[in-house]
């Protein structure tokens, strides 16, 4: 008797994870196509590249969370629960399909947060919902922003930077003159372009703050409204000192060098500089509002 004890325990326990896996199935013939046409388009391009570092956060926070599955309490969701969760996958669905057939990215990308949001509620209640809110509240981010978000902030954003880039050029002593958004240094032009806008680093910088936020865990509120408050300034200001980085390279290497490697390599610098200025600000923060000690 005592050697069959083991063994029953061991099967319990793996229950509710055999079961899921036809969810688990399922949701993978969904989204694994949509993941590989992304894998294939616009995850290739400099604006949607963080998405494939989006999609393996939130699946490495799932893992962490992992227990929730292999868990069984008994308790099977009902009433509210599983109304709000059979809402949310029937909407979800319908999301997909239609996104899915008329190629519209921001509802087929965007329908996997209802979908797994009303399977959770539906199948593991909202205990499970709570434990993976973060996971699927970044998945977010790999959504494509909509083309009249882009149309509408993009021209003013390259309004702007263009401006600051020339007045802080020019006063440091440089040729520079500004007409729109071309940029005229010595003998050359620079169009700021509409990658140069700002608005996707904004986006993936975004993801990144909050990311970082979720996983220090600060205690103080006032620090974290802080920092939220503070990422898309320090975005924008970060994509200037790009620019103006671009047009310098420009003025004292050439337009090859402008436009070659270091024009890449620029990119990866404003995302290290927005990141630096990020940790920056809240070592400074940490004076002012310092974690609460928590209860050994």
């Amino acid at each position: 008797m005592s050697t069959l004890t083991p063994r029953a325990s061991v099967s319990d326990a793996l229950g509710p994870l055999k079961t899921g896996w036809p969810i688990v199935f399922g949701l993978l013939m969904l989204y694994v196509p949509t993941y590989w046409m992304l894998a294939h388009g616009i995850w290739n391009t400099e604006e949607q590249a963080h998405g494939p570092i989006v999609l393996a956060v939130s699946l490495y926070l799932i893992w962490q969370r992992r227990s929730i599955f292999t868990s069984d309490d008994g308790r099977v969701p009902t009433g509210i629960e599983a109304g709000t969760g059979w809402i949310l996958l029937i909407a979800g669905l319908l999301a997909y399909a239609l996104g899915r057939s008329l190629q519209i990215l921001l509802l087929e990308v965007g329908s996997q947060i209802p979908v797994i949001l009303g399977v959770l509620l539906i199948t593991r209640g909202v205990r499970a919902a709570r434990a993976l809110w973060f996971a699927l509240f970044f998945l977010v981010f790999m959504i494509p922003l909509p083309s009249f978000i882009v149309d509408t902030a993009t021209g003013p954003l390259k309004q702007y930077i263009s401006i600051i880039a020339e007045q802080v050029l020019y006063a440091a002593g440089y040729p520079i003159a500004r007409s729109g958004v071309t940029l005229t240094i010595g003998p050359y032009q620079l169009l700021v372009a509409d990658a140069c806008s700002g608005l996707h680093s904004m986006f993936s910088l975004s993801a990144m703050g909050l990311l970082y936020l979720y996983l220090v865990q600060r205690t103080s509120i006032a620090r974290n409204l802080i920092i939220m408050a503070a990422i898309l300034p320090i975005a924008f200001v970060a994509n200037v000192v790009r620019v103006m980085v671009l047009v310098l390279v420009t003025y004292h290497l050439g337009d090859e060098a402008g436009q070659g490697f270091l024009h890449g390599f620029a990119g990866v610098m404003l995302f290290i500089i927005g990141l630096l200025f990020l940790f920056v600000l809240d070592w400074v923060l940490g004076f002012i509002f310092p974690d609460r000690k928590t209860p050994q």
